[in-house]
């Protein structure tokens, strides 16, 4: 190639330059046409240079770009919708503020209170059935959540599809990593939901066999009332 530039020069050269031929004007001719031809393939070779420099910097424009939109989901919004919908009746939802004061009066532990064990056996069996509500209506309430994360899915999708350079692509990369924490953080609201059920139903179960001991205690050590060897009968005394 870059013999047939020199030679397309040389011929350029002494076409529009005729002259007469003598040998050492000859001589001289054909040094400034080499000096010439040197200087067109440094200005050659300092345009391919521009060339690559311009590449270079559009490529790194294009790299620099940060995606036009961010997609996240209103996980908020959603995790207090789980937080309230556990709460209802005599539950014991683990998003109750008094939760630890709540559980205490309702299940006091071993003890024995006469007259009253039908009423605190409804507590407790109703307790138990409320926070398993609670905890079957968190499920379901996730189970609608999951047409809008699927919105969020297809725009995520979507915006890693028409990432055009690096950063763009870490932004996107970046959103769908947000996005998986939301999720951990649902999965673990739902966990609760669920261990406080299971736990409401466990004490449930162990208060009934506490009071029953209870009660049993009571029987067979109750004593008689020690009487003090006075008597009554008929008429006034």
């Amino acid at each position: 190639m870059r013999k047939s530039v020199i030679v397309f020069v040389l011929l350029a050269l002494s076409v529009q330059n005729p002259q007469r031929v003598e040998a050492g004007a000859f001589a001289t001719e054909v040094t400034q046409l080499l000096n010439h031809a040197q200087l067109v393939m440094q200005y050659i070779c300092q345009g391919q240079q521009l060339a690559n420099e311009l590449n270079m910097y559009a490529d790194m424009i294009k790299n620099s770009r940060t995606l036009s939109a961010h997609t996240f989901g209103a996980i908020m919004n959603d995790l207090n919708a789980l937080a309230g919908i556990v709460q209802g009746g005599r539950a014991l939802a683990y998003s109750l503020g008094n939760l630890d004061q709540l559980f205490r009066q309702t299940y006091p532990g071993y003890g024995y209170n006469a007259g009253a064990y039908y009423l605190q056996y409804r507590n407790w069996s109703q307790t138990s059935l409320d926070t398993t509500l609670g905890t079957l209506r968190a499920a379901g309430l996730q189970g609608q959540q999951l047409q809008s994360e699927q919105a969020v899915l297809n725009s995520l999708r979507s915006s890693l599809q028409g990432t055009d350079g690096r950063l763009e692509a870490i932004h996107a990369l970046g959103d769908i990593s947000e996005q998986q924490v939301e999720q951990l953080m649902k999965l673990r609201e739902l966990m609760m939901a669920d261990m406080s059920s299971k736990q409401a139903y466990q004490a449930a179960i162990i208060q009934q066999q506490a009071a029953s001991e209870a009660a049993a205690q009571r029987f067979f050590t109750y004593a008689p009332a020690t009487s003090d060897g006075q008597t009554f009968g008929p008429g006034w005394h």
